[in-house]
Formats: C-alpha cells, sequence, structure tokens
C-alpha cells in the first residue's frame, strides 16, 4: 500500500461524499498501511470525522498531529504499535480497540485511562474497571511511592560534626578548597523531584530498608533528525527491577523475581525484525545477581525472555560491549568474568547465548569498564584485590585467560592488593577509580600507563590528579561519569552526591597539584518524609546522569529512589 489519497478516503468513507469535511466514519482496515502512510496534512482535512478503524495493518506508531479533534472511537488491533501515548491527541474519545498489538502492555491499558478522560470502552469492554484500577494506582503513588522532599534553603547552614566535609551551599569551603568561587565552575541548579519506594518488599510502605544497587539510563536514539533524550531509568534492588519515566515520576514497569536479590542492570539496543518483516529498534535489559543468573528482560511486554545460567554464585556487575550490540560481560563471585553473545531474539522473542571467553580473576571483580579507546581489545575491572586488565580480543586462541597487568596506585609492595570499587573513563584516555586511597578519588591516564608498561605483569598507573571525597571507612560507592560533560559522580554513607567538573582540572599543565582537588559541588540529602517521619540520613550506594546530565539518579541502602533534574 502506497500513500492515501483523497479519492481512496472518499471510497472507504461514510457517508458518501465529494469533500473530506463531510466524512465522518472511515474504514481503513487490511490495507497494509504503514506509520509513515499516514499523512497528516491529508487526515487533518477530515474535520468532520468520528469513527476510524485502522484494524488489520502495520503500524509502529500513531503521528502525533493528526488532527481529529471530533473522533469518538478509534480501532487499531493487529497492527505493531508499541507506544499509546499518542492518543493524548483524542480527548473526545470514548471506544479504542487495541487488542492484537503484541509490543503493548497490561500498564498501556492503564496508561490509555490517564489519557483519555472520556474513554468508556477499551477492547469491547467497560473501561470503568481500568479507570478504578488507574485511581488505586495513582492513590498508592501519593500515599507510598512519592516521598515529599524537604527543602532546605540554600542559605542555612547544616549542623555538622567537624569530621564531615559536607555544607549545604556549593560555594562553600571543604578543607581549604573552594567549590565554584572562581567563577570557571559555576554550581549547577539541580532540583529535587522525586523520591519513590518502588522496590518495597511486598509492596509495604514500611520497607525503608531494601538495599538498592544498581542502575542505568536506556540508551537513546535518533528519531528523524531529532536526537532523543534518554529519561527513562531502570533501577535494580530486592527481588525487583523497575523502570522509571524521570520526568514525571512514574514506574512504568516492574519486573519482581522472587527469591533473587538484584546487584546490576545493563542496557542494549537490538535491532530485530517485526512479524511483519520490518526493521524496529529494541531496548533489552539485562538484569543480574545472587542467584547467578542473567534475565533477559522486554521492557515493554513486561516478562523475561531469557535466562543465561552464566555462574554458579552471585553476579556482582554486568555491562555490554559498546561496540557489539549484543556481547556482554558477566562479572562474579566465582572470581570469573565470562564474556557472552546473546544473540538475536527469535520470533517468540527467546534468546540463545553463546560463551565466548573466561577471564579468571584472583579476587571477586566488583566493576567493569571495557578500555574507551579500544573495548574491543581490553576490559578493566576493579576487583577487591586490585584493578586488572585483560585482553579480550576474539581472534586470539585462548578462550580462558588470567589476567595481563595489574595496575597500582602508589609505590611500594604494599599498594598491592587494595579494593577498587568504583570505575568508570571519564573520556577516550582518562580513568577514575576509587577505593585505592581513603578519601579521594584518582584520576588516571590509560594510554600514559599503558605505553610505560613494557613486559610487566604490575604497573604504577599515571596519575593525572586526585579528587576529594568523603574519608569514610565503609566500601561498595559506586562513581560513574558523563563523559559528554566531563563529570564524575559518587554518592557517599550521609546519603549526599559528589559532583566534580575534571574539565578544567584535566586542561591543566603538567605537573597538576598534588593535593586532591575538591567537588565543584554537593547535593546535599534533602530529607525527604516516609511514614510521617523524616528520614534524615542514608547511606547513597550508586549515582547516574543521563548523558546530556538532564536527569540525575541516586539509589540508596534505604528503599529510595532519588532523581534530580538540571535547570
Amino acid at each position: 500500500m502506497g500513500p492515501l489519497s483523497a479519492r481512496l478516503l472518499m471510497e472507504r468513507g461514510r457517508p458518501k461524499s465529494d469533500r473530506l469535511g463531510r466524512i465522518r466514519s472511515l474504514d481503513l482496515s487490511g490495507l497494509k498501511l504503514l506509520s509513515e502512510h499516514l499523512d497528516p496534512k491529508l487526515l487533518s482535512r477530515l474535520t468532520q470525522l468520528q469513527e476510524l478503524d485502522l484494524s488489520n495493518n502495520q503500524l509502529e506508531m500513531l503521528p502525533a498531529n493528526l488532527g481529529l479533534s471530533h473522533l469518538r472511537i478509534l480501532r487499531c488491533a493487529n497492527n505493531q504499535l508499541g507506544d499509546v501515548t499518542a492518543l493524548c491527541q483524542f480527548p473526545e474519545l470514548e471506544e479504542l480497540s487495541l487488542e492484537g498489538n503484541p509490543f503493548l502492555t497490561v500498564s498501556d491499558n492503564l496508561k490509555v485511562s490517564f489519557l483519555l478522560p472520556k474513554l468508556r470502552k477499551v477492547n469491547g469492554k467497560d473501561a470503568s474497571s481500568t479507570s478504578s484500577q488507574v485511581e488505586n494506582l495513582n492513590r498508592e503513588l501519593t500515599s507510598r511511592a512519592r516521598l515529599v522532599a524537604s527543602k532546605r534553603p540554600d542559605d542555612v547552614p547544616l549542623n555538622l560534626s567537624p569530621n564531615k566535609r559536607v555544607r549545604t551551599s556549593p560555594l562553600a569551603q571543604v578543607e581549604g578548597h573552594s567549590m565554584g568561587c572562581d567563577g570557571s565552575q559555576p554550581a549547577l541548579k539541580l532540583e529535587p523531584l522525586y523520591f519513590l519506594q518502588c522496590h518495597s518488599k511486598n509492596n509495604s510502605p514500611q520497607d525503608l530498608k531494601t538495599q538498592l544497587w544498581a542502575c542505568a539510563f536506556e540508551p537513546a536514539w535518533e528519531e528523524g533528525h531529532t536526537e532523543a533524550t534518554s529519561q527513562s531509568v531502570a533501577t535494580c534492588g530486592g527481588e525487583a527491577v523497575c523502570v522509571i519515566d524521570c520526568q514525571t515520576g512514574i514506574v512504568l514497569h516492574k519486573y519482581k523475581a522472587p527469591g533473587e536479590e538484584f546487584f546490576s542492570v545493563a542496557w542494549t539496543a537490538l535491532m530485530v525484525v517485526t512479524q511483519a518483516g520490518h526493521k524496529k529498534r529494541w531496548s533489552v535489559l539485562a538484569a543480574a545477581g545472587l542467584r547467578g543468573q542473567v534475565r533477559l528482560l522486554h521492557v515493554r511486554a513486561g516478562f523475561c525472555c531469557g535466562i543465561i545460567r552464566a555462574h554458579k554464585k552471585a553476579i556482582a556487575t554486568l555491562c555490554f560491549s559498546p561496540t557489539h550490540e549484543t556481547y556482554l560481560f558477566t562479572a562474579s563471585y566465582d572470581k570469573r568474568i565470562i564474556l557472552w553473545d546473546i544473540g538475536v531474539p527469535k520470533e517468540d522473542y527467546t534468546f540463545q547465548a553463546s560463551q565466548l571467553l573466561t577471564l579468571d580473576t584472583t579476587s571477586t571483580p566488583l566493576r567493569l569498564s571495557p578500555v574507551a579507546s579500544c573495548p574491543d581489545a581490553y576490559l578493566l575491572a576493579g576487583c577487591e584485590g586490585g584493578c586488572c586488565c585483560w585482553d579480550v580480543r576474539l581472534d586470539q586462541p585462548q578462550k580462558r585467560r588470567v589476567c595481563e597487568v595489574e595496575f597500582v596506585f602508589s609505590e611500594g609492595s604494599e599498594a598491592r592488593g587494595q579494593r577498587v570499587d568504583g570505575l568508570a573513563f571519564v573520556n577516550e584516555d582518562v580513568v577514575a577509580s576509587k577505593g585505592n586511597d581513603l578519601g579521594t578519588i584518582c584520576l588516571w591516564s590509560w594510554s600514559q600507563t599503558w605505553v610505560s608498561r613494557g613486559s610487566q605483569s604490575t604497573v604504577a598507573v599515571v596519575v593525572l590528579a586526585r579528587l576529594q571525597w568523603s574519608p569514610t571507612e565503609l566500601a561498595y560507592f559506586s562513581l560513574s561519569t558523563c563523559p559528554d560533560e566531563g563529570i564524575v559522580l559518587c554518592g557517599d554513607e550521609e546519603g549526599n552526591v559528589w559532583i566534580y567538573d575534571v574539565r578544567h582540572i584535566l586542561a591543566q599543565q603538567p605537573p597538576l597539584p598534588a593535593t586532591p582537588q575538591a567537588p565543584t559541588q554537593i547535593l546535599t540529602w534533602p530529607q525527604p518524609r516516609a511514614l510521617s517521619q523524616t528520614v534524615t540520613k542514608t547511606m547513597v550506594n550508586t549515582v547516574v546522569a543521563n548523558p546530556t546530565f538532564t536527569y540525575l539518579t541516586a539509589l540508596t541502602d534505604s528503599n529510595i529512589v532519588a532523581i534530580w533534574k538540571r535547570h
């Protein structure tokens, strides 16, 4: 079927007329229509249209500007629709049919009741029951999931003991180092938006103990000529994985695995072929934890479409290759890192994974990071016993390999064996790592360190700078980076978020100052209220921002997902 024509609309419209503006009912079912065939300029001429049948076509989306403001009945059964958001353009809609769209889920049925207040029938059934579910869900979100953040005035200092290096104002002094006072690093304007208890055990509002461990933003992609901004974040903790819309604070999807405790999540984007033969970009979420299994989640459809029984012990972390969308690294307490090829899903959405490499470690691997400048060649891992590197080139014959190089952060034998529990690339060359030295985050050069290696199996890193961080002796606070913005992020034991804009540091000529550099800004814990009590203290285990640094998500050990937005 090609583009629609006025002649075809008049042939299929009722009552019969030679003017599009008089048609009230239009049957476009069974024409093999694609989304691009729905021309808004043509369809907007149907100014009196009240009933539209688009069933049994190949539509993957509805254009957002069809202009059918009087539409009351819409049939879209048996298509390939993946989203219902565009339905908000039909505020008068009373009847809707969406059966047979495999990418739509139960949550989409709830969403249409939010979008269409006059809806009476959905899929031939009375919509009142769905509306009741929506009201209950909305009530539950209001009473349980969204905690109220008590914002402090910027000019009111906190009463802190002397050993804590935290202040309310981003211009405060931290051990003699100013933050932003030279004008080169203005404080970011970040507003706390939502505080969610979406991982509660048994959905209990009393749960302030479930520990949340990892989060990752869904990868954005270009749609038309506009680059999308990622605002959906996956979070894991306890027996649940959630996907949250940071703009609205709504939990879009929730997946539970009773008896599991999830420690890590990672996204990839695959190109799949739909039943209609069209290519479609599909976001797949991998989640793993205590049971040593990787679950591959079809997020939109809300089900697990593949399980990789990867390890006999718990999986501490996982990550996808940045260059091969089906390559997945899993790191376990069995002291092994395995590279898998998850493959492309079959027609029934199942996966068949294959094992490509096994990397042996001498201690538990905690963080993984493919080397930014050569991700197909080398993998870095922060471990309980230090920072190690493996050759992961698949054109090498050995399928089981030991650590090729161990990196140390100061001279002497005592420098070896120190835990590295934070690891990420700031740019193609600079690595940020944490754990080897109390109270600091280290910035070091991969290229300069690698060049100095020679044939040694233990190499001292070439340190570029050190960043001042909390003096806590507690471990496993994971750092992250936002390479496009030159930012390093890390939480602490007091619920604070440490933000470092390191671009000006890396731009300085060597030698750089030996003194640890102060953070650009510290976001203090906003003390949200839960169960009529203020949550005054919590550990922030993980902080992650989306690539444009529009949204920032922090996970705590008190079952709270905190979301900030930059203005």
